[in-house]
């Protein structure tokens, strides 16, 4: 029943993840950093969102996109990292036909939700820094809704497509997937009948979310340097400019090459090694989940001001409750 629902696929309804087959006498070494990262990430970005949450100053357009995105990142994480972890530590290297499908689905659809949370900050600092007298007027909570009802539903409608192109297909071949989870294309690599719809359709997403996004975001931000550049005399202020957009650019590159090049290998017959494939697959979706809690965290000055209001008021809280437990207790 699940088969025929599936979209008649009657040969194999599961699959054996092979991420890193020259690395396989070492793989439960590999558990260490992967725990490490994902540590990292649940942290970093959890602490980001409970500053966030907490300080009232920080209820913006501006910093509740950088909280979506944290909320992303960590869901992005967990559809991958724990089973991946098993994997690695008790060899629970199988996965069914309908449990890959839904894998594929959240981790294209979260990686896609963090490619468009990423132009929506790229335009709201556009137009906080290019029409900042209009700011309030158009990136209003209204706009704010406006713009993640339009992630939501741009992504869920074009992974859903995707998912469901793959799910049709037939899989009489070997049902080893040269991954250590569900890509779209290591799956669809698999098929033994006419892939040319999903390939068509990875090439679709390649350039809705990088070449319409990415081309978004750096003219933003170019248009960002430019006024900042005009308005700022000082070097160190124009310094600070430079630094901050170009660390913001760098890391959003990193995310969309290595997401690219990942996601066209099958596609385009791009011969990567399996080992270094599935590298790059995880590091495209771990290094910005781990170094945007830095970025928009620790190198914004608001959102560290409400951390440090937040730890001093836990302190004083704290040390007024040793101060008065000593005479509590000598007044029974």
């Amino acid at each position: 029943m699940l088969e025929v629902s599936l979209g008649g696929n009657f040969s194999h309804s599961a699959f054996v993840f092979r991420g890193f087959p020259e690395l396989q006498k070492h793989r439960r070494l590999l558990a260490l950093p992967f725990s490490a990262s994902y540590l990292s990430v649940l942290l970093g970005n959890s602490l980001l969102v409970y500053v966030i949450h907490s300080v009232g100053s920080l209820h913006s357009p501006m910093y509740l996109l950088i909280c979506t995105l944290c909320v992303v990142d960590i869901l992005t994480v967990t559809a991958i990292i724990p089973n991946l972890l098993f994997s690695l530590l008790f060899d629970w290297d199988e996965i069914s036909l309908a449990g890959c499908l839904t894998q594929m689905f959240f981790t294209h659809f979260l990686s896609s939700l963090e490619s468009t949370l990423l132009l929506a900050m790229a335009l709201d600092r556009y137009v906080s820094i290019c029409h900042p007298l209009r700011y309030t007027e158009i990136m209003d909570s209204s706009m704010v809704v406006k713009l993640l009802l339009f992630t939501l539903v741009r992504s869920g409608s074009i992974m859903a497509t995707l998912v469901g192109l793959a799910g049709s297909l037939q899989f009489c071949g070997t049902n080893v997937i040269q991954h250590c989870y569900c890509d779209h294309m290591a799956l669809v690599s698999l098929a033994c009948g006419s892939t040319d719809k999903d390939r068509v359709a990875g090439l679709a997403v390649i350039i809705c979310f990088v070449g319409v996004d990415v081309t978004l975001i750096f003219f933003s931000y170019m248009k960002i340097l430019s006024v900042v550049l005009r308005a700022t005399a000082a070097g160190e202020d124009r310094w600070k400019a430079f630094h901050t957009c170009g660390t913001h650019l760098i890391v959003m590159m990193c995310f969309y090459l290595v997401g690219t090049v990942t996601f066209l290998s099958n596609n385009v017959n791009i011969h990567i090694p399996t080992d270094a494939n599935t590298f790059m697959g995880l590091m495209y979706i771990l290094f910005p989940a781990t170094v945007n809690p830095i970025i928009y965290g620790v190198r914004t000055k608001e959102i560290q001001h409400g951390f440090f209001r937040i730890f001093k008021l836990r302190l004083k809280t704290t040390t007024m409750k040793v101060k008065v437990s000593p005479a509590g207790k000598g007044s029974f």
